[in-house]
């Protein structure tokens, strides 16, 4: 397996070549949630929709930590083959494939038996739980797949390889929705389909990638005493990756407590908020991957003693974010039904997404400027940055303003929506406020590059 450089090249050129497969891959990802979602709005009622909404939500905040962490394992190896430093590239490699069999012994039991207790703190509608319990349960199972999968990703894009990835994970979403149709739609299994269809398709999502690997090797002598445990580079990689698997674990809590408060307000509100929430999904893919090519960028230029090209990258990827961001958010003003309406058939959960969408959209905006920052700090191999200003946005914010808002008299989900924005201005002003006095010791520390 051949790396790609990223230590050289015009960085708009090469952050695009990183990212837009990264983007691709992610948008295919992302489908297998929206065609649950898509096959059953069309063949079920709002019940299991908000099935559906519930436990993808939940999935989400677990494939979150699990790509945090892998990011850690990414950045490692960036920094060592930016350090031309094949053993220590291969000793990564190992130790990210010691570490993740580890998290799903680990991650896949807790979920099982938590499953009925996520489903009550949920405040899962009445006529919705039965469903989520089915679609959370079974899930669960395929939780090895995912860590599987994120994590020989994770050392393919720490090898500058963001294109291999997208066959796999295309594959197995064609596979997806096939098998949501059999059995969602025609077969009207509900949520307890499309969690089958889903399972499968991380299944073999998993194994090809697997395979691919094995198969091909790496640029770098690998054996199999490189999967020894090295102190340094698990450490480097919990370092790196607990953070921002904290960081995403907080922001899907604040999205879980925020559905909960917003469960209470019924069922139609319910479902909406689910249709909006996968609709902002799709919506920050470019960000996200914008920011996941940022970051690695940054680890192979900081071990190259390259800073400056670094810093580049960062504004690179947030100028190319905000493009996306302002597209979303202008056409969310004037015309969110159009979005609403691809997940659902019900006009009352239609109109009720609609409003949800139209404030929480402006937050596409702002997130352009946080995910790229946060990325950048991680490439840097300071992601604490990312977990602290995220704790305090959550919880010091997006939370206590959204339960507020939705106790006010006349509330309505477009009030409960500036929520998310408020957030993240108080993220970014602390992020603005890190960099400036990083810049300054970076700086200092690299005078002559």
């Amino acid at each position: 397996m051949k790396e790609h450089s990223l230590t050289e090249g015009r960085i708009g050129s090469t952050l695009l070549r990183f990212a837009v497969p990264f983007l691709i891959a992610s948008l295919l990802q992302a489908l297998y949630g929206a065609a649950d979602l898509f096959v059953v709005g069309q063949f079920a009622d709002s019940s299991a929709v908000s099935a559906v909404a519930i436990g993808s939500q939940v999935m989400q905040t677990i494939t979150g930590i699990i790509l945090g962490i892998s990011m850690g394992g990414t950045v490692l190896i960036g920094k060592r083959i930016g350090e031309q430093n094949e053993e220590g590239a291969a000793t990564a490699v190992g130790n990210l494939a010691i570490l993740f069999p580890l998290l799903a012994v680990l991650i896949t039991p807790v979920m099982i038996i938590f499953t009925n207790p996520a489903v009550t703190l949920m405040h899962t509608p009445v006529e919705a739980v039965h469903a989520t319990r089915q679609y959370l349960l079974i899930c669960a199972c395929g939780i090895p797949f995912i860590i599987g999968y994120n994590a020989v990703s994770g050392i393919f894009r720490g090898l500058g390889d963001s294109k291999t990835p997208v066959y796999f994970i295309a594959a197995a979403c064609v596979i997806n929705i096939v098998v949501d149709f059999i059995l969602a739609g025609a077969l009207h299994m509900g949520a307890k389909g499309a969690a089958i269809a889903t399972v499968l398709a991380q299944g073999i999502s998993f194994i090809l990638a697997f395979i691919y690997m094995k198969k091909k090797g790496f640029s770098f002598p690998f054996h199999r005493y490189h999967l020894r445990p090295d102190r340094y580079s698990l450490l480097y990689i919990l370092k790196v990756g607990l953070p921002l698997a904290l960081q995403d674990a907080l922001v899907n809590v604040s999205f879980l407590i925020i559905t909960a408060i917003i469960n209470t307000m019924g069922i139609i509100a319910s479902a909406a908020v689910g249709v909006v929430e996968k609709l902002i999904v799709f919506a920050m893919l470019p960000p996200t991957s914008f920011a996941s090519a940022v970051a690695t960028m940054t680890a192979p230029n900081m071990g190259a003693k390259k800073p400056e090209r670094a810093l580049r990258a960062l504004y690179c990827g947030v100028g190319f974010s905000l493009i996306f961001g302002f597209a979303v958010c202008l056409y969310s003003q004037f015309l969110p039904e159009t979005l609403t309406g691809m997940f659902s058939n019900d006009p009352r959960v239609i109109e009720t997404a609609a409003q949800y969408l139209r404030s929480y959209s402006i937050d596409c905006i702002l997130v352009s400027f946080i995910f790229c920052m946060n990325s950048y700090f991680s490439g840097c191999g300071k992601s604490i940055i990312s977990m602290i200003h995220s704790i305090i946005a959550t919880f010091a914010v997006r939370i206590p303003l959204s339960y507020f808002l939705s106790q006010a008299a006349g509330s309505s989900l477009y009030s409960i929506g500036f929520a998310a924005p408020a957030a993240s201005l108080v993220s970014i002003l602390i992020c603005f406020g890190y960099f400036a006095w990083s810049r300054r010791r970076t700086t200092s520390a690299y005078p002559h590059s």
